[in-house]
């Protein structure tokens, strides 16, 4: 597994047929041949990391350059479709900062041969995939879920991986979100609107839910005093259809409706089209558009205050963690 860079964002560009990772400050590894010889360049590199961080980057610089060989299978992650892609290396290890990026110089090419939703693995594979780990090992059964998804037989080959307890930090928290990502694509058309509002709520706002069937131009309207008449008055679209992203016709609607003074809130479990945001940017009134990365994000910054209304509808625990 090779992470799409923080938070996946450069999974559009790996979809091209690459994969890549930092610490573009050691160069060229091209003639390297030891763990120590990588050792050697990031001490010299004089990179800034804590304690146990720069034992994990090596080994995991040392795999991409020399572990990862030409037919194995590579795997990575599109946080914003919430898909894997899976395909084969089919390169050597490639320094070119052109290629991907010059923080990203170090490069391998892929086939890319599956594309497998996340919703559609078991959740022990979910679980196992949250790492925030930039390059880490997939285990055995792990692959033996992907493989049958993509309706391939899965070999079995011997891969091992260590992490520090500040990865698994890390792990826990990415996880965490991907599995709040879950519990929001089960909710219902009518239930989705419902935890929107209860987000509204614990940010201090009073909202009213349109009833099912009206036609008021919004799902919710949310303002301090909760009738619209002290700004700001916020109109909300919630749509909840996971596999299709809102288009710009349909956003160019939602802004048609909003008056001059409104504020527009457009929630899409299934994201939104290059030219929706477009729209968003370019209209005479503030409108924000939330995705499910963004619905997960305020979920979890917000939910210390959610209502028992909320709190039912998605039912979270704190986690504590030794800060040690």
């Amino acid at each position: 597994m090779i992470r799409a860079g923080e938070g996946g964002y450069l999974a559009e560009i790996f979809a091209k047929g690459h994969v890549a990772i930092g610490w573009h400050q050691l160069g060229d590894l091209t003639n390297t041949k030891t763990a120590d010889e990588i050792r050697q360049k990031y001490l010299a590199a004089r990179l800034e990391d804590k304690k146990g961080a720069a034992s994990n980057a090596v080994a995991m610089l040392y795999k991409f350059r020399h572990a990862i060989k030409s037919g194995d299978w590579v795997l990575t992650y599109d946080r914003e479709k919430r898909e894997y892609m899976l395909g084969k290396v089919f390169s050597d290890y490639l320094f070119n900062p052109k290629l991907v990026g010059p923080e990203y110089p170090h490069v391998r090419e892929v086939k890319w041969e599956h594309h497998i939703s996340r919703d559609s693995l078991e959740p022990a594979s979910k679980n196992s995939l949250g790492s925030t780990l930039t390059l880490f090992a997939v285990s055995d059964d792990v692959l033996d879920n992907l493989l049958k998804v993509a309706g391939k037989p899965a070999p079995r080959p011997e891969q091992t991986h260590q992490e520090s307890e500040e990865a698994n930090l890390r792990i826990l928290a990415e996880e965490a979100q991907e599995r709040i990502k879950d519990k929001i694509i089960k909710l219902s058309e009518d239930e989705l609107p419902i935890l929107v509002a209860a987000i509204l709520r614990a940010m201090g706002f009073k909202t009213r839910i349109s009833p099912k069937g009206s036609d008021r131009g919004c799902d919710i309207l949310a303002s301090p005093d909760g009738l619209g008449f002290q700004e700001p008055r916020i109109k909300v679209e919630v749509k909840h259809r996971p596999d299709t992203a809102i288009r710009a016709q349909d956003l160019r609607s939602f802004i048609g409706g909003l008056r001059e003074r409104d504020k527009g809130l457009y929630v899409s479990s299934g994201g939104f089209t290059k030219d929706s945001k477009y729209e968003a940017d370019r209209a005479n009134v503030p409108v924000t558009l939330i995705d499910l990365n963004s619905l997960a994000g305020l979920v979890v910054e917000h939910y210390a205050k959610f209502d028992p209304e909320g709190q039912a509808l998605l039912p979270l625990v704190r986690i504590y963690w030794p800060n040690e």
